[in-house]
């Protein structure tokens, strides 16, 4: 039986998708819709079919653009539904984002069964507008859960390679020093010039104490130092993760749960701008709970000597080491064998 995967607009909405379509993609037909945008690139390079919907987004803040909403989601809408009525999925998941709408209300028009996760703390706009059509709408957050009549708390997919990392082996691939503590530097999928630029203006405290790994994003190049390795991406996270004593992110869901899971020390610096506040949330939450470290966009200067807390502070260090977060990956695929059961679909 075929499941459409949609959701997208950022890697944290294509991410935990690919995680699940990989737990299920020797007992499904599997595809995903989506725009052109960061989607296209992961899917296609994963190697699943991807069928592209134009859908438009909405911006933030008072522009033109936002006029065209209404005529270019009705096109969406339409491009949608043919394709819908093409491939005939048993089940549509969606991982939420301005994306995911045309994909969901094809599927509710045809009585295909819907399933959304959520990843953060307070649910997004697109979660709110798609809720009641989902049969359920699964989230990482118990609290989530609770906002919905048809809300089933499951954890966060993580990706399962990430459990496989070795610190030697990982230190040895990426060509780091055993010398010293590793500090693991990223921004997210396409990396925080804001976070850049901070990092750049402590290197003279940080270096002395620890190597640095930098994940700078394509659009932000770093000069080479001693102890300072960059790299515009990196494809195994598993080793960068493995590679690290301690690191430096923003907050978001997927982000915040990986470092759970692999019991991390971290210092977040949750997005502010642009943002309707999810990071700021997801971080105070972990915060409040003692297993990471917060320090906002103004504090920046104070980078170096967070880092340093970070990596020596002994509480933080025994709420991880007794923390049992492990992945939802699991949870969810049941739920999606069990709706396709429902719906009387074979395997």
């Amino acid at each position: 039986m075929k499941i459409l995967f949609t959701g997208g607009g950022s890697a944290g909405h294509v991410v935990p998708n690919l995680a699940l379509m990989h737990e299920l993609r020797y007992t499904h037909a599997l595809v995903y819709m989506g725009t052109g945008g960061i989607e296209e690139r992961l899917v296609t390079e994963a190697g699943y079919p991807f069928l592209r919907v134009d859908c438009p987004k909405l911006v933030r803040s008072f522009t033109p653009k936002n006029l065209t909403i209404p005529y270019r989601l009705h096109r969406a809408k339409k491009e949608a539904l043919g394709l819908m009525r093409a491939e005939k999925p048993g089940l549509v998941f969606s991982k939420g984002g301005f994306v995911s709408y045309p994909a969901v209300w094809a599927a509710a028009r045809l009585g295909i069964p819907v399933l959304t996760h959520e990843s953060d703390l307070t649910p997004g706009l697109c979660t709110k507008l798609i809720a009641k059509k989902c049969r359920y709408v699964l989230t990482s957050f118990e609290e989530t859960a609770k906002r919905f009549p048809n809300g089933k708390y499951v954890g966060s997919p993580v990706r399962k390679e990430l459990f496989s990392g070795d610190k030697q082996r990982a230190l040895h691939k990426l060509a780091l020093p055993p010398n010293k503590p590793v500090l693991l530097v990223f921004g997210g999928g396409s990396g925080s010039h804001v976070l850049n630029e901070a990092l750049k203006n402590a290197l003279d405290d940080l270096l002395p104490d620890f190597t640095v790994l930098h994940i700078t994003g394509k659009n932000d190049a770093a000069d080479g130092r001693e102890g300072y390795f960059t790299k515009p991406f990196e494809a195994d996270m598993a080793s960068a993760y493995a590679a690290a004593d301690v690191v430096l992110a923003r907050a978001g869901s997927n982000t915040v749960f990986e470092l759970l899971a692999l019991k991390k020390r971290a210092v977040l610096v949750p997005l502010e701008r642009g943002s309707r506040g999810d990071q700021l949330e997801n971080a105070a939450y972990f915060e409040e709970k003692g297993l990471v470290r917060v320090l906002g966009e103004r504090c920046l200067g104070e980078l170096a000597a967070e880092v340093r807390a970070a990596y020596t502070d002994r509480a933080l260090g025994e709420n991880l080491a007794a923390l049992n977060m492990g992945s939802g990956t699991g949870a969810i695929v049941r739920v999606i064998r069990e709706v396709l059961q429902e719906g009387g679909a074979s395997e």
